[in-house]
């Protein structure tokens, strides 16, 4: 039998009255641990979940690692081709962890309706290409369908739709500069299948999704030249080191370049957020702690008489820091009991119901994000209380230096 666990019990069922000096500083010691956990899983919940939702909007359209040319210095809107015929594709075989490369092309056009006019970059996509990133972002009509026959339908972005007054089932002229100086721009009549909407403005206010082959066309490329390859990640931690591995692996005719080096200050921004989540993690369990030693003291200093007759009665000092350390994490456990009833509630309705919205053209989202998971709720919970007990043991130790004969006739 646990001889401290139960006293702890009995200590924790008879409670002194409330009108006693610990139960108002036990009761704002239980808030601070509630209120710390609220922020701790509201913090890590939101932070992460930019994170997250940040990282699949920019791969629904750059991919993971995208490979070309060396010669196209990094450009949109001029591409040399490549060929189709390589190693890699379909299927990187020689790395593991890729879940899918799909080739694709851009080219820089000028939209001109009655009306308006604006400049875009069509991206042209093969039959393999995976719409399931995009579509989640449709909200109106349907995606292109790209056949082996050529077609004129493309996907257009919210932004686009708006400023240029298409909607789903209109024809629009597009016009694409020719290379050779002084000649008439080449025009295509594209029809809008639907619009889709990712919050992200760099991208919605440029791009529109179309056929591969229309590219081609244009740029009077064969059915096997293509513009370069997007390689999608099953892991998104290990893109760093398998970027690496691609680079080594490809064609030396080849460059590749993975999110991080196409995008770096988006994601050194995004790299902030660890630093933080985690400050602010520290400061809610520092609070929480120094809440729980005062609370820890005013019951030892309440409860002095009750030390003082079981040392008499032989009680070793450990044992009587283990009770009220029991008793200690008794409190810690009903404060994390109402943290976590109240911060899972609050990101349950925020998933559900967006109710705190973001300013899309800094946090390229119009809502603010909820990611969580088991495993980051365990380690919140249980790295609290290992915390919090830590904290707690010096404070503990005053209890050693209570003398029984004095303790007994305390008052």
């Amino acid at each position: 039998m646990n001889y401290e666990l139960f006293l702890a019990k009995r200590f924790i069922t008879t409670r002194p009255d409330k009108s006693s000096v610990s139960s108002p500083i036990i009761k704002i010691a239980i808030a601070a641990i509630a209120l710390g956990m609220v922020m701790m899983l509201l913090t890590v919940a939101t932070g992460v979940g930019l994170q997250h939702k940040i990282r699949e909007k920019i791969a629904v359209f750059k991919g993971h690692v995208q490979i070309s040319s060396y010669d196209n210095n990094h450009s949109e809107t001029t591409q040399n081709p490549i060929s189709k015929d390589q190693d890699f594709y379909p299927e990187f075989h020689a790395i593991s962890g890729i879940k899918k490369v799909q080739a694709f092309a851009t080219k820089a056009g000028i939209i001109r309706t009655e009306k308006d006019f604006e400049g875009t970059l069509l991206k042209g996509v093969d039959t393999d290409y995976d719409w399931s990133g995009i579509e989640a972002y449709l909200v109106d009509g349907k995606r292109p369908i790209i056949t082996n026959e050529i077609t004129n339908e493309v996907l257009i972005s919210k932004e686009l739709s708006d400023r240029l007054g298409l909607l789903v089932g209109d024809s629009f002229d597009m016009y694409f500069i020719k290379d050779t100086p002084l000649k008439l721009p080449n025009r295509r009549i594209f029809t809008v299948s639907g619009i889709y909407n990712s919050g992200f403005k760099d991208f919605d206010k440029r791009f529109l999704l179309g056929d591969i082959k229309q590219i081609q066309k244009l740029n009077k490329w064969n059915t096997n030249q293509v513009g370069g390859f997007e390689v999608f990640l099953d892991d998104f931690k290990s893109l760093k080191e398998t970027g690496n591995d691609i680079y080594r692996e490809i064609n030396p005719t080849l460059n590749s370049q993975t999110l991080f080096e196409l995008f770096p200050a988006i994601f050194d921004w995004l790299l902030l957020f660890d630093a933080n989540i985690a400050i602010i993690i520290w400061i809610m369990i520092l609070v929480a702690g120094i809440n729980m030693i005062t609370a820890l003291l005013v019951l030892i200093l309440e409860r002095t008489q009750t030390i003082g007759i079981l040392k008499a009665l032989g009680t070793d000092n450990w044992s009587i820091r283990k009770l009220f350390l029991y008793t200690a994490s008794h409190l810690i456990l009903r404060g994390l009991f109402y943290g976590n009833l109240i911060g899972l509630t609050l990101l349950f309705i925020q998933d559900y119901f967006g109710i705190i919205h973001l300013d899309p053209e800094t946090y390229y989202v119009d809502k603010a994000p909820i990611y969580l998971n088991v495993m980051q709720v365990l380690l919140l919970n249980v790295g609290t209380v290992l915390l919090c007990l830590v904290m707690l043991l010096l404070p503990s130790y005053i209890i050693t230096k209570i003398h029984p004969a004095k303790a007994v006739k305390f008052e």
